[in-house]
């Protein structure tokens, strides 16, 4: 089966549901040193997964600790292997950009995953433009990019508005207590894949039901695997109807260039598992995290021009994409610290969009903070190609929710909401919310 950025997701699942997961204890505080010595490297840690208690918004805690300490720290990984970890936004950042890092999977250790020697994934399937460096990556990026303007993605922003006032319709029926993530959470932005795809409306019932199956909390992983391999087929058939008879969507001018049909259904199927998952979860993650926080919910309600700052400063906040990695190809010297080729680097994104250095305030939610600089949607070459797209589905759908549901409240307490902390890409899976009067 193709291996895509939803597989690395339910691999991080299955590692963390075998129920050994390593106790995390708090970094050694730093010897003392005379003026002008060189800082000796602790002991490699483990990364720190445990969020704190009652803060789901929150990286966890010991990464603050470590960012504070020592931006780049040595890091344990379950395969042996230990490398670094970095913590800090101009770590983080600097790190990104550089193209003596690889992104290449089969290249990496995974601190998550229970792997042998030599790197826990195989290579990246062909259109998977994550796992992948020049020049590959630059030839899909070149073809894609010029498809993915701003102003192209604006140009779908009727289209979102007629999807959200649709969905919030349709809870307002089902009504007044609804699972925010199935009712509109999942079902918005997997419409506008379809929509970016060209999937006709007959076959959209069957794509989001597949679509939704593949992040179910209830299903096994055996079932999210089968629900993703429906999904690759679905995109596979797409691939040659597209060719004969062309409509006016992304995968059709696809086949105007000189992509094979395995390279524009892996590049579908990509499209498809970068920009679902984390749009979904960002669309839950963030009304739980509004509804934590009713001062902020209020100021966005009240002042529809707020929108544009306060998708930037919840996607600072909360980071869904809370992880990322890179191994490198040569020595590279990073904040001090010599990074040897081969060793692998995990990105703690979380902490550096926490980064005081680079945030006042950073553990406040403010969404009249310019939150730009963020590195939620990545850095470098390998920043999301659908931000833009991502942007006006979630300027849209928070204000039209807050503004149809002034009364929106959670129907549960705070700590019955499921929350994914060791899946790649971190959120809710259930968001019960009511609006009747309390």
């Amino acid at each position: 089966m193709d291996l895509t950025p939803y597989d690395d997701n339910l691999r991080h699942e299955l590692a963390a549901s075998s129920g050994d997961r390593p106790h995390h204890e708090p970094p050694a505080p730093l010897p003392e040193r005379t003026p002008g010595e060189a800082a000796p490297l602790p002991d490699p840690v483990s990364l720190p997964l445990t969020r704190p208690v009652g803060c789901p918004f929150d990286p966890p805690a010991e990464l603050a600790q470590l960012r504070e300490q020592r931006p780049l720290s040595r890091l344990h990984y379950t395969d042996g292997h230990v490398g670094w970890l970095a913590t800090s936004h101009a770590a983080v950042r600097a790190i990104a950009a550089d193209t003596r890092f690889s992104s290449r999977y089969e290249l990496m250790h995974y601190p998550l995953l229970d792997g042998g020697p030599g790197g826990a994934l195989p290579p990246a399937s062909v259109g998977d433009l994550t796992g992948i460096d020049p020049p590959e990556h630059t030839r899909y990026r070149r073809l894609l990019a010029g498809r993915f303007t701003v102003r192209r993605m604006r140009a779908l922003t009727a289209r979102v508005e007629q999807i959200t006032a649709e969905h919030l319709d349709a809870m307002e029926r089902q009504g007044p207590t609804v699972d925010l993530v199935a009712a509109y959470a999942h079902p918005v932005p997997a419409l506008m894949i379809c929509e970016l795809l060209g999937v006709a409306e007959a076959d959209r019932e069957a794509f989001q039901r597949h679509a939704a199956a593949v992040s179910e909390v209830d299903a096994t992983v055996a079932d999210q695997l089968a629900a993703f391999e429906a999904l690759g087929d679905f995109v596979r058939e797409l691939v040659p109807a597209k060719r004969a008879r062309p409509t006016d969507d992304l995968l059709s001018d696809l086949t105007t260039t000189d992509l094979s049909d395995a390279e524009l259904a892996g590049i579908g199927s990509f499209l498809l598992a970068a920009g679902l998952d984390t749009t979904a979860n960002m669309l839950g993650l963030g009304t739980f995290a509004l509804l934590q926080h009713p001062a902020q919910a209020a100021a966005l309600r009240a002042d529809p021009g707020l929108a544009d700052q306060a998708v930037e400063e919840l996607m600072r906040y909360l980071s869904i994409a809370h992880t990322g990695a890179r191994a490198a190809l040569e020595d590279v010297e990073v904040d001090g610290q010599l990074i040897k080729a081969g060793e692998t680097v995990t990105l703690a994104v979380g902490a550096a969009n926490r980064d005081p250095a680079r945030f006042p305030d950073p553990d406040t939610l403010d969404l009249h903070r310019k939150a730009t600089g963020h590195l939620a949607f990545g850095h470098g070459i390998h920043q999301c190609l659908g931000q833009q797209l991502a942007r006006v589905e979630m300027r849209i759908a928070f204000p039209a929710l807050f503004r149809r549901f002034p009364a929106l409240r959670l129907a549960v307490p705070p700590e019955e909401v499921p929350l994914r902390p060791h899946m790649g890409i971190y959120g809710v899976h259930r968001l019960p919310v009511t609006w009747d009067e309390a």
